[in-house]
C-alpha cells in the first residue's frame, strides 16, 4: 500500500509527481529543491541551499511521523562538483545537529537543475 505525502512545509510539486511516498516500513521523497516553503524563493549561496533541501525532505518526513534518524540513504545532485566541499560540510551538520547518524549517499554533478538551483537532495528512510 502507497500512501502520498503532502505537507504546506515543503515546497509543493512543480510537475507530476508528488513530494513524497509512504510505503509504511519506507519514506521515499522525490528530490527537494532549495525553495523555502513559505516565501517560495530560494537562496542564492549554496551552503543555504543545501540546508534549505535537507529540511525540505526533513518536513516531508516529519509529516510521516519519522526524523533525521529515520533516514538511511541520500542522493545529492550537485550542479558543480567544484562546491562540494561545501555540500558536504553543511551536510554534514544538518546530520550532526540532529543527532542522526549519517546515512549512506550518492552524490551526482548534473548539467542542470530545475530552477537553476545548485543542489538537490532525496531521501529515503525506514521506520
Amino acid at each position: 500500500m502507497k500512501d502520498i505525502i503532502n505537507t504546506s512545509k515543503a515546497p509543493l510539486a512543480i510537475g507530476p509527481y508528488v513530494q513524497g511516498v509512504n510505503l509504511g516500513e519506507m519514506v521515499i521523497t522525490s528530490g527537494q529543491l532549495p525553495i523555502n516553503p513559505e516565501t517560495n524563493t530560494m537562496p542564492e549561496n549554496v551552503d543555504a541551499q543545501t540546508l534549505q533541501s535537507l529540511n525540505n525532505a526533513l518536513e516531508i518526513l516529519k509529516s510521516a511521523g519519522l526524523t533525521a534518524k529515520n533516514i538511511v540513504k541520500t542522493t545529492v545532485f550537485v550542479k558543480d562538483l567544484n562546491d562540494f566541499p561545501v555540500v558536504n560540510e553543511k551536510y554534514g551538520e544538518f546530520f550532526e545537529s540532529h543527532e542522526a547518524p549519517f546515512p549512506a549517499r550518492s552524490c551526482v554533478e548534473v548539467a542542470r537543475l530545475p530552477m537553476d538551483a545548485k543542489v538537490e537532495i532525496e531521501v529515503i528512510a525506514n521506520r
